[in-house]
């Protein structure tokens, strides 16, 4: 039995506790049980207050946690700020930590472990938005701000929220294979297994609705027509603008220039095929307006430092018929 103990604090991040939680606990019963325990514990045994505002009830407090633990895992959320000054919380985490097989954060709670010490000369994430601040805070970290989660001898980071997820199933396939750990996310209807190399692409594309209906109007219709002639020359008299006031009010808005935001378009469009559609490279290529199969090489290479051949093999969804009387129900 494999004891897996999450860390929480008032402000906590809910889907930084839940997630992996669900994780262990789908894979015990699919592994037919005996494989995990999972304890939510915080500093008090009473209920506390997430950072959505939902209560949770944790199972202990951190007195009652006694003997080995085999996952120590710190979660994170807007609480973490405060956590930081806990001193209590931060010597248990510390003195916690060297009973633990292995010790980890989600998200923002790589803080907390890098406060309690554990992180230093370390390799480590965050989530994406918090990585060049524990960075500064924590010089002795190297920071790695593309990673989905990071591995550093037998202590665990990842990225946002939701990374945490991706990290316990990498964890459920070391503990008990790629079989137990894909049936887990099959079964908790996940999009993808995310590998920890893979970039944060929660990031999402920097660019944002217009204000102006005809820009708006017109982002819409970029999604809609991919293989038109999308250049600025091209939109600008689509939205009855010479090209230079078109660039100026487009960017202003958007937050990204034209030609970034159409490329953007096309990244996530054939993302989507990738990973779903059976089309071949070529023909994605195509179908996304991208022309060739190198420029769509190039512009993969440059957001997700992986070329398209590598991410269909990578994080192509598998289909695959499943008997539910296999499976223990939720």
């Amino acid at each position: 039995m494999r004891r897996i103990v999450i860390v929480a604090f008032p402000g906590v991040q809910t889907l930084d506790v839940v997630g992996p939680a669900e994780v262990f606990s789908t894979a015990d019963r699919l592994a037919s049980g005996g494989e995990y325990a999972v304890d939510v514990v915080a500093a008090s045994g009473g209920a506390l207050t997430t950072g959505s505002g939902l209560q949770l009830l944790p199972h202990r407090s951190l007195s009652g946690v006694r003997g080995p633990i085999d996952t120590l895992m710190v979660a994170g959320g807007t609480g973490v700020a405060d956590a930081m000054c806990d001193e209590q919380l931060l010597r248990w985490i510390r003195s916690a930590a060297p009973r633990a097989r292995r010790v980890a954060s989600v998200c923002n709670g790589a803080f907390l472990l890098a406060e309690a010490g554990l992180l230093e000369g370390r390799r480590a994430t965050t989530h994406w938005a918090a990585c060049a601040e524990l960075r500064r805070r924590y010089p002795s970290v190297e920071v790695e701000d593309a990673p989905i989660f990071v591995r550093d001898g037998d202590v665990y980071t990842s990225a946002g929220v939701t990374a945490g997820i991706d990290l316990a199933l990498a964890m459920v396939e070391d503990d008990l294979g790629a079989a137990v750990a894909r049936d887990a996310a099959r079964w908790l209807v996940l999009f993808l297994r995310r590998p920890g190399n893979q970039a944060q692409f929660s990031s999402g594309p920097a660019w944002q609705p217009a204000t102006r209906p005809p820009l708006r109007d017109l982002q819409s219709w970029i999604a809609d027509n991919l293989t038109a002639d999308l250049s600025v020359a091209a939109l600008a008299e689509r939205a009855y603008m010479s090209p230079r006031n078109f660039a100026r009010a487009f960017g202003r808005e958007v937050g990204v220039t034209p030609g970034a935001y159409v490329e953007s378009v096309r990244l996530e469009r054939a993302r989507a095929e990738l990973e779903a559609g059976d089309a071949s490279v070529d023909a994605v290529a195509a179908l996304c307006g991208f022309g060739t199969v190198e420029t769509m090489r190039r512009a993969f290479q440059r957001r997700f430092d992986v070329n398209p051949a590598a991410y269909r093999s990578r994080f192509r969804t598998r289909g695959g018929s499943h008997d539910a009387d296999r499976h223990p129900a939720l």
